[in-house]
């Protein structure tokens, strides 16, 4: 997803940030979904997807 800049309002999730989580986690089957904090904000989220072969 790239670099994203998203913060809190008020000590509680964005209306954005929880849809961009909620769109990380849904598009992926394998792998991971990390969210960087920094001073106690969401500055990113890396989606680290592994694709399984059989």
């Amino acid at each position: 997803m790239g670099n994203i800049a998203i913060t809190e309002q008020n000590d509680h999730w964005s209306q954005d940030l929880e849809k961009r989580i909620r769109a990380s986690l849904r598009d992926i089957r394998y792998g991971t979904v990390t969210l960087v904090i920094q001073d106690g904000k969401v500055i990113q989220i890396d989606k680290n997807e592994k694709i399984r072969l059989k």
